[in-house]
């Protein structure tokens, strides 16, 4: 007796390891190739991301063959899709690389140009259609858009263990950043992503206003002089430049 249940304990604890694995993703190649290819600041090596094509292209098939379940947590579920929007915005711009800006290219959020769990989806759906359904303001920090005044690529992979911790970083460090935001004693000019997507910032009975003063340095109160700034649609992109190589 005392024999079967050990053996039943044992097959309850490799029951519960082999579901509870089920319930994760692991993000380390994404995690390696931001590592390798994304400045601190959020500048994007293009060219090394396509010399490191190949763990990329493993991390698309991971992607793609392993989309969300119903039983992972909803932390799980949001640092897959944000990692999966920035992956595929990086294989959007690669593979017409070089460009100048991704409005170069045709329909870039509306392209259908890849497959998870063998249907095809475009950026556009993954983000109107999935991510800003989960109701938190903060993903619009965390997905980059391959654009100057777009939120930096955080260089590292999101998971459901740093998400809420990041997303609060990141939503810092958009907010006070003066290339995106001038916040002074006298002027308010944010980034027009606050105007875009006005109606995700109301939570919790607040407004644009509110959710920005959550993270501010200095608050918006009574500002005379309020606006938006232009947004630059120029590719975000960096390189490591040797000292010897001077570019025109």
């Amino acid at each position: 007796m005392k024999a079967l249940k050990t053996i039943l304990t044992l097959l309850m604890v490799l029951f519960f390891n082999q579901t509870n694995a089920q319930n994760t993703f692991d993000h380390s190649v994404w995690d390696q190739a931001l590592l390798l290819n994304v400045s601190e600041d959020g500048k994007v090596d293009y060219d090394g991301f396509m010399r490191d094509s190949s763990q990329l292209y493993t991390y698309f098939k991971q992607l793609s063959d392993n989309p969300p379940k119903e039983n992972w947590s909803r932390e799980e579920k949001l640092a897959y899709w944000i990692n999966a929007y920035n992956a595929y915005t990086i294989k959007l711009v690669i593979d017409s690389y070089p460009l100048k800006s991704i409005k170069d290219l045709q329909d870039p959020w509306g392209k259908k140009f890849f497959k998870i769990d063998g249907a095809w989806h475009s950026l556009g759906e993954l983000e109107h259609k999935i991510l800003r359904k989960y109701g938190d303001p903060r993903i619009h920090f965390a997905i980059n858009c391959a654009s100057i005044s777009c939120p930096v690529v955080w260089n590292r992979a999101y998971t459901a263990e740093n998400l809420h911790v990041a997303l609060d970083e990141q939503t810092e460090k958009f907010i006070n950043d003066p290339t995106r935001n001038t916040i002074t004693e006298t002027e308010v000019n944010v980034s027009k992503i606050f105007s875009w997507y006005k109606k995700d910032f109301k939570v919790n009975g607040g407004d644009v206003k509110d959710f920005i003063n959550r993270y501010a340095a200095v608050k918006i109160s009574n500002q005379s002089e309020k606006g938006y700034k232009t947004y630059d649609w120029g590719l975000n992109e960096g390189k490591t430049v040797s000292p010897a190589y001077v570019v025109d």
